[in-house]
């Protein structure tokens, strides 16, 4: 009989059936699980040298993974044998906290190392439940980011959603960095006549922020400016981080303005508006614009990215228009829809997402 030479050899006298396989995924998951745990104790160490934290040096142990002998007795279609307790290295100190939970669903008590600070005096929490609080989505899809690899804390993959952070920790979800807000505040106001876009006003006149007395008791400002008479959409947060992006021009946020004029605007004007014209301080353009009720063509409607003062109402008064009225029906996304003129209402946790990762559904779209 031809002896065989063939790869499956080796395998071809191997008893069958699903006891056998699931024995091999089960050590398959113990060896990426015990792989995962010596990487979060590398990190942790990483960390706690960076905080300056000294941590007594624990004995060498033997590695983690199949032994000679394992591998030898996989050859013979024998069960690996798993290497004793007392040869495992031990998980993390910060892997396994108060609450959490093995795989079993029996609750494991913690036993944190002696000269680590608690995580209560660090503010530390799970990763997911930081990404969470910092506005990227629920907790469930922030597990599922984590393990698929998308964040990182201080430069390192983390691949496991329990893993302890704190606020001065880099967290990045995507390649995007996430800051944790506390008491974060979204207000969407539907801004009347008269009232100024500030704070506080010298002159003592009425500002946007008499509008939202009630809504809360944290410090919020307005994002961006609207003008004393111009109406609409308009931003009020404590959030910075936020409002810096919005209001940065490099991110070219999207805003929608209907505006009513003086006189029907001639084809030929709104078609300068899309080419372009030169201002005093320069050429602007409007990314889309036409006629807002065909029958009346002096109410037209711009989509601009710009947001140099008084942009819009400087466009028309260079073509020869008297703006009547001007009101920003959309700005990144957020529009005044069940909002009636001098009301408010806070941004769903939905909309805070999309603002904070730049949705392209309000971003100028590059050409």
């Amino acid at each position: 009989m031809t002896k065989r030479t063939d790869n499956f050899a080796k395998f071809a006298n191997q008893k069958k059936g699903s006891a056998i396989k699931e024995a091999f995924r089960q050590e398959k998951k113990r060896v990426k699980q015990e792989a995962r745990a010596a990487g979060e104790e590398m990190r942790q160490r990483k960390l706690d040298k960076m905080r300056g934290i000294v941590r007594e040096e624990e004995p060498k142990t033997k590695k983690q993974g199949f032994t000679k002998q394992d591998t030898r007795n996989k050859k013979k279609g024998a069960a690996p044998q798993k290497s004793t307790g007392e040869n495992r290295k031990p998980f993390s100190d910060t892997r396994k906290k108060e609450g959490t939970h093995s795989r079993s669903g029996v609750k494991q008590e913690s036993t944190p190392h002696s000269k680590l600070p608690t995580p209560d005096s660090l503010g530390q929490m799970p990763l997911n439940k930081f990404i969470a609080h910092a506005g990227v989505c629920a907790r469930r899809e922030a597990a599922e980011m984590v393990k698929q690899g998308l964040v990182t804390v201080n430069g390192d993959k983390v691949f496991e959603p329990g893993y302890k952070v704190n606020g001065r920790d880099k967290v990045t979800v995507k390649g995007k960095q996430v800051f944790l807000q506390k008491n974060s505040v979204y207000i969407l106001l539907n801004k009347p006549k008269d009232y100024i876009t500030t704070a506080n006003d010298p002159q003592g006149r009425k500002t946007v922020l008499d509008l939202i007395k009630q809504a809360t008791t944290e410090r919020v400002y307005p994002v961006g400016r609207l003008d004393r008479n111009t109406t609409g959409v308009l931003l009020l947060t404590n959030d910075g981080e936020l409002a810096q992006k919005l209001t940065h021009p490099s991110f070219e946020i999207k805003k929608i303005y209907e505006v009513t004029l003086d006189k029907p605007v001639a084809k030929k004007d709104l078609d300068a508006i899309l080419e372009g014209v030169t201002l005093e301080d320069g050429f602007v353009k409007a990314d889309a614009a036409g006629y807002a009720d065909p029958k009346n063509k002096s109410v037209v409607g711009v989509e601009i990215h710009s947001g140099r003062n008084r942009i819009v109402r400087r466009i028309f008064e260079h073509l020869g228009y008297d703006v009547k009225g001007l009101d920003r029906v959309m700005f990144a996304n957020l529009t005044k829809k069940n909002v009636e003129r001098g009301r408010w209402r806070f941004l769903q946790e939905k909309e805070v997402r999309l603002l904070k990762f730049m949705n392209q559904s309000f971003v100028r779209k590059q050409k």
